[in-house]
Parts: C-alpha cells; sequence; structure tokens
C-alpha cells in the first residue's frame, strides 16, 4: 500500500465510526418511543416470575438502553408462598432487570441480573423450622431446569444475578415479625451453575423497637456457597460469618432489649462445613476491654475462645464439642457431646465436662460483678480455681424403679455432676474491709442427690466454710451454686463490725442500718437466693408494613433481679445512736425479721432515758409507685410520769440530763431532719401533775422537721378525750419547737373536774372541746405562749365551797345546764361567754380565772348586772 493510500483508510475509518456512533444515538432517540413496553410486561413478569418460582407484581415498566441494555421496573412484589405468611417477600420501589444480548440474536428475551436499591426481604422461619427460601431456591432451579426461554423445549433458562443494595432484611417467626433486622444490607444472590447457588451478605443489625446506636451494634458479613438438594437439611453448605466491631453495651440491648451494664468490644467467627444433618463447624469469639459500665478494672475480663464440634440441626444434636480458651494466667476447657433424640423418640443423656487450670478467682468476681453491679468495686480478690467438673446423667434402671418406694429411699441414687473445684489461696481485701478475709482453702463439689430427689431435678456445687467473723464462735456459710442461680446460708455469730462490712460488700439494701449500732456480737440466721440473671425480656411483636409502633414507654423491660433474703439477726447489748436524737438507745434485745425485701424489728427491747419499753418497726416490701414506702413503728410504754419526762427532755435545772444537752443544740444550730416514719404509741398511763391519762395511744408521723399526730386517745378525769395536732421542730439556730393540738372531752367527772381546779362539785358528766397552739422548752415558756379556745357544756350540777376568789357563786349552787366559752392567753384560761340555767330560768352569767400553773386554782369575779326587764 502506498503513502497515499494510508492517509484514505484512515479517513474511511473515522466516517464509519462517526456513522455508527450516529445510528446508535438515533436508535437510542428513536427506538425507545416505538417499543411497546406494554407488550413486554407481562413477558417479564412471567421470566422474573419463572425465575424466583414465586408470583410476582409491578406497575410499569420502562427501557433502558445505557450503559446496557435492559428493562427499569417500577413497584416490583414478589408474592409469598401463603404456608409462611400473607406479606411478600420481596418489596422494592424501583429494580433494574438487565438482558442478555446473545438471547436478542436468538430471539429470545432473558434477563440477566436483577438489580434493586433500597428493597425490603422478609425472612419468615416456620414453627417447623422451615425458612421460606429453602422451597424458593428449589422451585426456581427446578423451574429454571424445566422451562425454556421463550417456551421452546431443550432449552435451560439460566436464573439472573439477584443483587440488592441499601436494602433492609426482615426476620419473621411465623406470622409474628420480630423487631430485629439488618439495616444498610448488601445481598448478592446468583448461581454459579446449576443447582450451585452463592450468596453475599453485608449488613448493620438493628433492634426495631429500640433506639441504638447503630454504629456500635457492629458489622456482619457472610458468603456462603449452597449446593441444591432435594430438601433443605440435605443441601451442603460452605458458611463464613463475621460479626465484628460490635460493643458490648449495645449488644445487651440489641439481644436482650435492655443495656445489661457491660462495656468492650466484641468479634465473632464462625465457619460451617457441611449440611444440617452433619455440619463442622469452628467458631472463635474475642472480647476485649470487657467490664461494668460503674467501674473500671485494674485488668479487663478479656479471653479469646476457639470451639469446634459437629452440629445436627435436624435431630438438634451435637458432637465432639470442644472449646478452650485462656484467663489471666490459667485455662477453661469444655468439652462433651450433646445428643438430641435417640431411635424411639427418647431424649439421650448428654455428656459434658468443665476444666479450670489455674484460673484466677479475681476473674470471677468480675464475670459475678457483670450480673451483680451493687458487689462492692473496691473489693480485690485473690487466689486461684482449678478442678474438674463432669455431667454424665445416667440411664433409669428399669429394674431399680420397679422396687418399692420404702426400698428406694433407702438408696440414694448418685447424682449426674462428678469431680470438684479447689479454690487455693482464697482472700478478699480492699476498700471496706478492716482486716482482709483468708480462707486457705475452699472445695467447691457435687452435692449429693437426695433419695427422694427426682431423677432429672437439677444438681448444684456447694461448698461449706467456717469463716472468723469477730465472735466467739465463727459464721458458717453454706453456699449452693446452679446453673440457674445461688443460694447462700449463713449461720453463726459475727461482730457488729464484722457483720457491717460484709453487708456492705454485699451491696444489702439494709446495710447502712448496721453503721450507728455497737454492741455486743450479733446472731445471725440468713438464707440469699436469686438467679444469675435477669429474666429475659419479652419478645416484642412488631405490626405488620402500615401500622405504626408501639410507643417507647409501652415496650417490654427487663424484669428485675428477683433476689430475696429470708431470716433473722438477734442484736442484744447494744446502743443505737441516730443524728436526731440527743443520746443512744440502749437495747437489750432486738430481733431482725427479713423476708423476701420486707424488713421488721420485732420485738425491740429498749430504754431512753427514763423511757423504757417495747417496739417494733416495719419496712415493706413494695409500694405503690406513686407512693413512698413509709416505715410503720409500734411503741408500748409503761407507767409515765410527766415529772420525769420534763427532767429529761424539757428543760431539767440539773445539765447531765438529755434536754439541757439537747436545748444547747437546738440554739446553736438547727436540729437534724426527722426520718420518715409513721405508727403508733401507747403507754399504761401518764401522770400530769394532779391528772393521770388512762391507756393514752398517738397515731402519729414525722417528716423533715414536723410530727403530726393524727389521733390521740386517751382517759382523762373518768371519762374520755379525742385530739390531734402537730408539732414543728425548730428549723434555725435560737428557735423553739410549736405545738398545735386541738380536740374533744367526753364524759368527764363533774367531780374530778372541780378538784384539778380547787372546786367541790357533783352532777352530771363534763363535755368540751378546744384547741390551743404554743412554743417553748419549758413550763413557763409553754404558758406564756399559749393562745387558743374552749366550749364546754355541763348538765345537772352544782359546785360549793371555796373562799375569797375561789368562792363559787350562789349562781352555781345548783343548775341544770351551764354552757360556755373560754380563751386561753396571757397564761390563763379566761371565761367569757356563758350561759347558766336552772329550771328553764336563765341564771346570772359566771366570770373565772383558771392560771396555767400549778396549783389551777379558779377565781371568780363579780359578775355584771343583768339589764332589768321591760314590762
Amino acid at each position: 500500500m502506498n503513502e497515499d493510500a494510508q492517509p484514505r483508510q484512515h479517513k474511511y475509518k473515522r466516517i464509519w465510526l462517526a456513522l455508527t456512533a450516529l445510528a446508535v444515538l438515533l436508535a437510542i432517540l428513536i427506538v425507545p418511543p416505538l417499543v411497546s413496553v406494554s407488550r413486554y410486561k407481562s413477558r417479564i413478569t412471567r421470566l422474573i416470575s419463572t425465575s424466583l418460582g414465586r408470583p410476582v407484581r409491578l406497575s410499569s415498566v420502562e427501557v433502558r438502553l445505557l450503559p446496557r441494555p435492559g428493562f427499569v421496573l417500577n413497584d416490583l412484589t414478589v408474592e409469598e408462598d401463603p404456608a409462611y405468611g400473607l406479606e411478600p417477600v420481596l418489596h422494592a420501589n424501583t429494580v433494574t432487570a438487565s438482558i442478555r444480548l446473545l438471547s436478542l440474536w436468538r430471539g429470545h428475551l432473558e434477563i440477566d441480573s436483577i438489580s434493586a436499591d433500597e428493597a425490603s426481604l422478609n425472612l419468615v422461619r416456620t414453627t417447623s423450622s422451615r425458612w421460606n427460601l429453602d422451597p424458593l431456591l428449589r422451585s426456581a432451579t427446578n423451574q429454571a431446569q424445566s422451562a425454556a426461554a421463550g417456551g421452546l423445549p431443550g432449552k435451560t433458562l439460566k436464573l439472573p444475578y439477584l443483587e440488592a443494595t441499601n436494602s433492609r432484611i426482615n426476620i419473621k417467626n411465623g406470622t409474628e415479625k420480630l423487631p430485629f433486622s439488618l439495616l444498610n444490607a448488601e445481598m448478592s444472590l446468583w448461581q454459579e451453575s446449576p443447582g450451585n447457588w452463592r450468596v453475599r451478605l453485608r449488613g448493620e443489625p438493628v433492634r426495631t423497637d429500640l433506639s441504638l446506636e447503630q454504629a456500635d451494634t457492629g458489622i456482619v458479613r457472610l458468603e456462603a456457597n449452597l449446593h441444591q438438594a432435594p430438601q433443605l437439611r440435605q443441601m451442603l453448605v460452605h458458611l463464613n460469618l463475621e460479626w465484628r466491631e460490635a460493643q458490648l453495651g449495645q449488644l445487651t440491648r440489641l439481644i436482650l432489649g435492655s443495656d445489661a451494664g457491660w462495656r468492650g468490644d466484641l468479634t465473632g467467627e464462625l465457619q460451617l462445613d457441611g449440611s444440617a444433618d452433619a455440619a463442622q463447624i469452628k467458631a472463635r469469639l474475642r472480647a476485649t476491654g470487657v467490664h461494668r459500665a460503674e467501674f473500671a478494672p485494674v485488668a479487663a475480663m478479656d479471653f479469646d475462645a476457639n470451639c469446634s464440634l459437629v452440629a445436627h440441626f435436624s435431630t438438634r444434636a451435637i458432637d465432639n464439642l470442644l472449646c478452650d480458651s485462656p484467663l489471666g494466667n490459667g485455662r477453661i476447657r469444655l468439652a462433651g457431646d450433646l445428643p438430641g433424640e435417640a431411635p424411639g423418640g427418647t431424649a439421650a443423656l448428654p455428656h459434658i465436662s468443665v476444666e479450670l487450670d489455674k484460673i484466677p478467682v479475681a476473674a470471677g468476681l468480675d464475670a459475678l460483678r457483670t450480673v451483680r453491679s451493687s458487689l462492692a468495686p473496691g473489693l480485690d480478690a485473690a487466689g486461684s480455681v482449678s478442678g474438674k467438673i463432669t455431667y454424665a446423667p445416667s440411664a433409669p434402671e428399669t429394674a431399680e424403679a420397679k422396687k418399692p418406694a420404702h426400698f428406694r429411699a433407702l438408696k440414694a441414687q448418685p447424682g449426674p455432676l462428678t469431680g470438684g473445684f479447689t479454690v487455693a489461696g482464697l482472700a478478699f481485701s480492699g476498700k471496706g474491709l478492716s482486716q482482709p478475709i483468708l480462707i486457705p482453702k475452699l472445695l467447691l463439689e457435687p452435692a449429693p442427690a437426695s433419695a427422694n430427689q427426682a431423677p432429672d431435678a437439677p444438681q448444684a456445687l456447694v461448698a461449706t466454710v467456717a469463716l472468723p467473723g469477730g465472735a466467739a464462735e465463727p459464721l458458717n456459710l453454706l453456699s449452693r451454686f446452679a446453673l440457674s442461680g445461688y443460694q447462700i446460708s449463713a449461720r453463726g455469730q459475727a461482730s457488729i463490725l464484722r457483720a457491717r462490712e460484709l453487708a456492705h460488700l454485699a451491696g444489702l439494701a439494709n446495710a447502712a442500718a448496721l453503721d450507728a449500732v455497737a454492741g455486743d456480737a450479733l446472731t445471725v440466721d440468713l438464707t440469699a437466693e436469686g438467679p444469675w440473671m435477669p429474666a429475659p425480656t419479652p419478645a416484642l411483636k412488631i405490626p405488620p408494613a402500615g401500622l405504626p409502633l408501639p410507643k417507647s414507654g409501652s415496650l417490654p423491660q427487663s424484669a428485675p433481679l428477683t433476689d430475696s433474703i429470708t431470716g433473722t439477726v438477734t442484736l442484744r447489748n447494744a446502743n443505737w445512736k441516730a443524728d436526731y436524737l440527743v443520746n443512744a438507745v440502749q437495747i437489750s434485745q432486738a430481733t431482725l425479721h427479713i423476708d423476701s425485701g420486707a424488713v421488721s424489728w420485732d420485738p425491740v427491747v429498749f430504754s431512753y432515758g427514763p423511757l423504757k419499753g417495747t417496739a417494733s418497726l416495719t419496712q415493706p416490701a413494695a409500694c405503690e409507685a406513686s407512693m413512698p414506702c413509709v416505715p410503720h413503728f409500734e411503741v408500748q410504754l409503761g407507767a409515765l410520769d410527766a415529772a420525769i419526762l420534763q427532767n429529761a427532755f424539757l428543760g431539767a435545772k440539773e445539765r447531765t440530763t438529755m434536754l439541757s444537752t439537747l436545748i444547747d443544740r437546738l440554739r446553736s444550730s438547727a436540729a437534724p431532719a426527722l426520718p420518715q416514719l409513721e405508727g403508733t404509741v401507747k403507754a399504761e398511763s401518764l401522770l400530769l401533775g394532779p391528772v393521770t391519762l388512762h391507756e393514752p395511744s398517738a397515731t402519729l408521723s414525722t417528716v423533715a422537721s414536723e410530727v403530726q399526730v393524727t389521733a390521740f386517745d386517751a382517759g382523762l378525769l373518768g371519762g374520755h378525750i379525742h385530739g390531734s395536732g402537730t408539732l414543728l421542730t425548730p428549723t434555725s439556730p435560737g428557735g423553739k419547737p410549736a405545738y398545735a393540738l386541738e380536740g374533744e372531752l367526753k364524759g368527764l367527772s363533774s367531780q374530778a373536774v372541780g378538784q384539778l381546779i380547787g372546786l367541790r362539785a357533783t352532777g352530771g358528766v363534763f363535755d368540751g372541746s378546744g384547741k390551743i397552739a404554743l412554743s417553748g422548752f419549758t413550763g413557763d415558756d409553754l404558758a406564756a405562749s399559749a393562745k387558743g379556745s374552749l366550749h364546754f357544756e355541763w348538765q345537772h350540777g352544782r359546785v360549793v365551797g371555796g373562799s375569797g376568789a375561789s368562792a363559787a357563786p350562789a349562781s352555781l349552787a345548783r343548775f341544770d345546764h351551764w354552757t360556755g366559752d373560754a380563751e386561753i392567753a396571757d397564761g390563763a384560761v379566761t371565761l367569757k361567754d356563758n350561759q347558766l340555767k336552772r329550771g328553764g330560768v336563765a341564771a346570772q352569767p359566771v366570770l373565772a380565772t383558771v392560771p396555767l400553773a400549778e396549783p389551777a386554782k379558779i377565781s371568780f369575779d363579780a359578775a355584771k348586772p343583768a339589764n332589768p326587764a321591760h314590762k
């Protein structure tokens, strides 16, 4: 070829390329409008339905030529098999279906790939452990192998490549949608060859009923190779699963529905090879920085566990289980077999062993703190645990079962647990302990099975230790540890100091009550028991699409730990000192009763200065949410003398008594707040100078600086007094207590009333009512500050005697009805308006004054002359 021909050849190539590009451009602009898309809609729907083996619906189809020929499908819905529910298995607003170009040359239309964005996929598991993808995969493969493209025989349809991005995968248990989903999921599903499926998945696990920090739940990645089989359990699977970057706090919220208080990072890996009948599984679980949220340990409880096993999913059996993990300076090894149903439908017997080699006790303490956040974080533990426990139940002996019950009871059957753990060098020290707790050796071994124990009853590990408690006798601890929970019994004696330390370390709710007690050793008989973990959160039913989710306030919450403590603690020869009391209360004996949260002291034999009596105090276990749990008390006193009480409480002349100290204390600073209490105080009698109150009883309540007497009853002067009142304690330096009282007098003896004010009186009963307010510490202060009123009625009375100012006026010598009002002020009771009648005729009113002092001698004033009657 000459040099002139070469430029011409390049010129022709450029022209052909330009014409080709122009033809393609014209095809893009002209061909789509001329193509009748509606004629392909049913064809495409049928092709996708045939490929997936499910009915398919779509609203519209658009033709797309670039970047490769295909169709854009709007509102695609793949219907579900009715056996798995009514919701669609797949829904996507927009789906792109690419066409196989070679099929067009052959005159057929075949789908090469289906790509969905922002799709929603439902994975359904039935009660018979079948998944909705199983028939979908099998039917799709079978139909593809039997259906020809365009209906031509002898042709095999290659199933399209399925992929989804930015999608969501929901999980359903039958018709119930579970609150677990994968968001931002990327999934691919394709066939490398007929019957050989490949799956790739990536997503972020979430709960749809909770607000989670999605970035902290980790990333789930899955790659699997599935080989088609007649049944799902026969399908050969090669699967790799990873769950990385999961934060334990958010992970527990994801799984349990609430934050269990764990912190740290978790990574899990799983590899599976085989089928549902026999699958070889290898798993690795790594955790770093594991600790409770409320404290940071010196060394985090990290672990790296590797497990291998053969799983038989169809029979729910596990063979050759072996898990091994280092922990601290030791190692944990778990091995065994968990057979499923044996031939004939009977349950086969499992065999499991747990071996510990120098596992630090501190690691066990940290593990306990993950479920017992109240356990003192300042407690340090030393020592190590070694040993092996094997669980191997034996089959029941038919011949033994046929023996009479009284013969079987003579021989206890061995339990399924054998072996034991030895704890060497156990020591507890740290914050809260004045001296370390040292236990050189402790043996944990299976409890012997009782002869009357059911064969399937759970067996526990038990340990007995004599713990020095600072008393003449040790404190014996009997511990039982089972898979479901624990039980610890403590019996013996312990000093109050040691008991206080142990109670605080155990996180007992009422441990603070021992802080103000000193005295002889306690006698303890207590049993504590409870589960290791809270009860599981009930599964939340998620409504179908289109219906609103439940409000956050109605979401199920994790049940609290149901620990219970029962038993008694006996206190003798002790002193109890509270901030709001001047001196200590002397307790000769008191018994604390604890019963599953309810706490009561009954009886308490005490003395406080001149007061001697018995008391009881009850703290309820639970109250309504809107009401506080107020302790209730009852106090029973003997015969009381107001003079002795005054010397003790109301300003004694000697500076060594309690109230002299109390007065100085109240004048120097505000008094401590009173605890919130309610109850009753009773006494045999109360001597108030010349007056004796018989069997007085007061119902009262205390809160902050106020004492409210809701009811007061007593026998008085042959009758009865009923009243109520309040006491306000000083709230500032130099303040005085203030009293407000009101009450009713019923059936008082007129003779006794007369004797009280220095008169001789007889006749009917004396009734009255009144109220008074007063303040101060001493009797003089109270009398000078008293203000109030009194109303009285006296039927058929007679008053005689007296001389001088106390001489009774003649109108009182005999009367049918005397009623009136009196004023209490300026240290006296002054008779005001009153009416005196005899035989229906009004007599001259009486004016009199009774001083608030002892003796309370009445003095009469001259009455004003009555106005003459008009004739």
